[in-house]
């Protein structure tokens, strides 16, 4: 019975994620435009953001309950699920073109940032110092993209800003917030009725359902032929996730985490390098790589799982 509640409240859970993300991602759009940012900073800012509030809501919680394994365990999660099965099963439903900047600026500052987060996490801990320096880099990294203006590539949708669109992103947040306490609930519940590890669920169930925004807006931008925006908005998640989650849920709470940690940050870090040499090769990310990414996550998912 017990079982069948937690799988009832993590099912519920992952449809209060989507809706509460669609509200912040809509709503802080919208907000943005009003006091004039561009496409290119609201894509890699603020929609990034949105998709991310469930990862950001999940891993705080997790971390502030001392649940370090489910807290990391959820952003690598996310991030191998975000490149594997999201961006290599858009590619394989259509093919996705690529640009410079966004190979070598988002994607070479996505290699950076998981490169230094290996490190950090060598000796299977996470510290309030190391947390403030993510948090440093990512503001840093903002504050460049909004000092720059570039003009992106990509559409976004201005919509018209009403003020409601403010009670609407706060009532998104609160959902998300929610929804994420009652989700580390419910996942640490079952990993112990069914004997898995919480790594385990952290970084495969958790992981799949935070990622859900990021899946209905990359798939929803491919569909429209906005193929860039559907990367890009990846890409921005991830080193977000990696940044700005990870960077305050440490700094609130220093975290430790299990050794199985280590051979799932080693595979992002390689999926990451990956990913951006595959972006590189003819500026377009291939059916083929995107099978190949798809491939690599369902592998890893097999070894996780019958460790």
């Amino acid at each position: 019975m017990k079982t069948v509640l937690d799988i009832v409240i993590i099912i519920a859970c992952i449809v209060a994620l989507w809706q509460g993300a669609e509200l912040v991602v809509n709503s802080a759009t919208r907000i943005a435009r009003k006091i004039g940012m561009s496409d290119l900073v609201i894509g890699l800012t603020v929609v990034a953001i949105g998709t991310s509030a469930p990862e950001f809501a999940v891993t705080v919680v997790a971390a502030l309950e001392g649940q370090s394994d489910i807290s990391v365990g959820n952003v690598v999660g996310s991030n191998i699920f975000n490149l594997g099965f999201i961006l290599g099963g858009l590619a394989l439903l259509k093919g996705i073109a690529t640009t410079k900047t966004m190979v070598y600026r988002d994607g070479g500052m996505l290699i950076g940032t998981t490169i230094l987060l290996i490190i950090f996490l060598y000796d299977l801990s996470l510290s309030r110092f190391e947390s403030a320096a993510l948090l440093i880099i990512l503001v840093t990294y903002v504050g460049f993209l909004i000092y720059r203006r570039a003009e992106s590539e990509e559409h976004i949708p201005e919509g018209d800003f009403n003020w409601l669109d403010v009670p609407k992103f706060i009532v998104g947040i609160a959902i998300i917030v929610a929804a994420g306490h009652y989700f580390v609930e419910a996942a640490s519940d079952l990993a112990r009725l069914i004997g898995l590890s919480e790594w385990v669920i952290g970084v495969t169930v958790v992981a799949i359902g935070t990622s859900a925004p990021e899946i209905a807006t990359s798939l929803v931008a491919l569909l429209r032929g906005q193929s860039c925006m559907s990367a890009g908005n990846l890409i921005g998640s991830d080193l977000f996730n990696l940044l700005g989650v990870l960077g305050l849920a440490g700094l609130l709470h220093p975290m430790v985490v299990a050794p199985a940690a280590q051979s799932s940050i080693l595979l992002l870090g390689g999926m990451v390098v990956l990913v951006v040499i595959m972006m590189r090769t003819g500026w377009r990310l291939s059916r083929w790589e995107g099978g190949i990414l798809i491939l690599i996550t369902l592998g890893r998912w097999i070894l996780d799982f019958t460790r």
